[in-house]
């Protein structure tokens, strides 16, 4: 299906109400303000500006009003070769977080974002989360999560810290939970399929699948891996958001346990506020809350001498 956005004026997005008003339709969307129903297209417009034109007659629709926005791919982005107007396709993307702190969880994302809901989650605040704030993720996380098929894994310390112990390297870790996920999310929307899943790439195709190579259940049809993928698809984008909105939960509730706010990332403040744990509430609710094989851990150890 085609699917053609264009990024019109206020006075272009009223005179396109005003030539599709006998065809006008009602669609109880977030940030949708008109929608318009032709024999082979379909137009919605929203609060953004942005006006979405679907179906077999899309290009002769759109043509009447500019020329559609091009989504482009990062020139840093490295990876798969992704097929042209991809980040107008139907695709399930996955993304993770947490990797890099020493307390709190791991936690990834999958998300299942058509073609068609590309505007709303576009419309509800979705861009690179690396532009955005953890406040602003906090807010718009429900509203996506309600507007999407999703899932969301959170792998919690005591869990991680039992896997790394028997030998799991971090990317053996995130694979398998990347691929659970995305076996959750393709099962809920069954039997309809994307026409691709985007995994954010922290292992090359061959390595990412070694790391499966005992699991069940696999998901490798129309898979592709990409560098920077939060920025090549609002399904990638989304599922960053998610985790990161997941990670953030666990990460409240861990310092409700220890009573103040935990220090994100594994630098020094990370290694003074640990040794601080570890000296007023004892290695054992150090090790609840932390990735125990970070350094920070020996950091805080020698704090405490």
């Amino acid at each position: 299906m085609t699917n053609i956005v264009l990024l019109l004026t206020n006075d272009q997005v009223q005179e396109v109400k005003n030539a599709y008003a006998k065809n006008q339709v009602s669609r109880n969307a977030p940030g949708v303000i008109f929608a318009a129903k032709l024999t082979d297209t379909s137009i919605t417009a929203y609060k953004s500006g942005k006006v979405m034109f679907q179906g077999s007659g899309a290009e002769r629709e759109a043509a009447r009003w500019g020329t559609a926005t091009t989504n482009t791919k990062s020139s840093a982005a490295k990876g798969d070769k992704l097929p042209e107007n991809f980040a107008d396709l139907s695709v399930a993307g996955s993304d993770e977080t947490g990797t890099g702190d020493y307390f709190g969880p791991v936690t990834v994302a999958a998300v299942y974002v058509p073609a068609d809901k590309i505007p709303l989650v576009q419309e509800l605040g979705v861009k690179d989360s690396k532009m955005l704030t953890d406040d602003y993720m906090r807010k718009i996380a429900p509203d996506l999560m309600k507007a999407c098929t999703y899932s969301i894994l959170t792998l919690r310390n005591d869990k991680y810290n039992a896997l790394q112990a028997k030998g799991y390297s971090q990317g053996k870790i995130k694979a398998l939970l990347h691929n659970q996920a995305l076996k959750h999310v393709l099962n809920k929307i069954a039997p309809e399929e994307p026409q691709y899943i985007l995994i954010d790439q922290f292992a090359v195709r061959d390595t990412y699948y070694r790391h499966l190579q005992k699991e069940k259940e696999i998901v490798r049809d129309n898979v592709l891996f990409s560098t920077k993928a939060e920025s090549l698809h609002a399904a990638v984008a989304t599922a960053s958001i998610l985790a990161r909105y997941a990670f953030l939960k666990e990460m409240d509730r861990l310092s409700e346990l220890v009573g103040y706010t935990l220090q994100k990332g594994a630098g020094s403040k990370v290694d003074v506020m640990a040794a601080k744990i570890w000296k007023t509430k004892g290695e054992e609710t150090l090790r609840s809350i932390s990735k125990w094989h970070f350094a920070n851990t020996e950091k805080a150890r020698k704090l405490l001498k």
